[in-house]
C-alpha cells in the first residue's frame, strides 16, 4: 500500500451510476475510492464466477442494481438492488448472476477478487483501474 492509499479518496462526491457508465467488461471491478486501507470497488457481474475463499479478508458486496446470487457449499445468498452480505473470510464461495448486476465491494487494498483460485478471469489489484 502506497501512502496515497492510506488516505481517503476522492475527496468529492461520487455517483456510482456515473462510474459504472465508463466501462461494460464484467468480472473486472474498478477501484472508485479508498479509505483506512480499504478499497471500494464497482463490478458489473453476470454468470457463474469461480469458487473461492479469502483466507485473510472478509468481502462484501452491495448490490446496486440487479439481483446477484452468492453461493456458500451449505445455501444460496439471494441479494437484490439496496441488499448487501459479507461473506466471512475463509468461506468459499460462488457469485452468480442470471442477468447482469452491478455491485459494490469494499475490501482491503490488496484482496485479489479471487481468493487463490488462479484464474484467467483474476484481476490482480495493482491492475484494476481506478475510475
Amino acid at each position: 500500500m502506497n501512502k496515497n492509499e492510506s488516505a481517503a479518496w476522492p475527496n468529492e462526491k461520487v455517483n456510482l451510476e456515473g462510474k459504472l457508465a465508463l466501462f461494460s467488461e464484467q468480472w473486472s471491478p474498478r477501484v472508485v475510492g479508498g479509505l483506512n486501507g480499504q478499497l471500494l470497488k464497482l463490478a458489473k457481474l453476470e454468470g457463474e464466477f469461480v469458487w473461492h475463499a479469502h483466507e485473510a479478508e472478509d468481502e462484501f458486496f452491495l448490490v446496486v442494481h440487479g439481483a446477484l446470487t452468492i453461493r456458500l457449499r451449505d445455501r444460496d445468498v439471494d441479494l437484490k438492488s439496496g441488499e448487501f452480505f459479507i461473506v466471512p473470510r475463509g468461506v468459499e464461495h460462488c457469485p452468480f448472476a442470471a442477468e447482469e448486476c452491478h455491485v459494490l465491494l469494499f475490501e482491503p487494498a490488496n484482496t485479489a477478487h479471487t481468493g487463490e483460485t488462479n484464474t484467467p478471469r483474476a484481476v490482480p489489484p495493482e491492475r484494476q483501474a481506478r475510475i
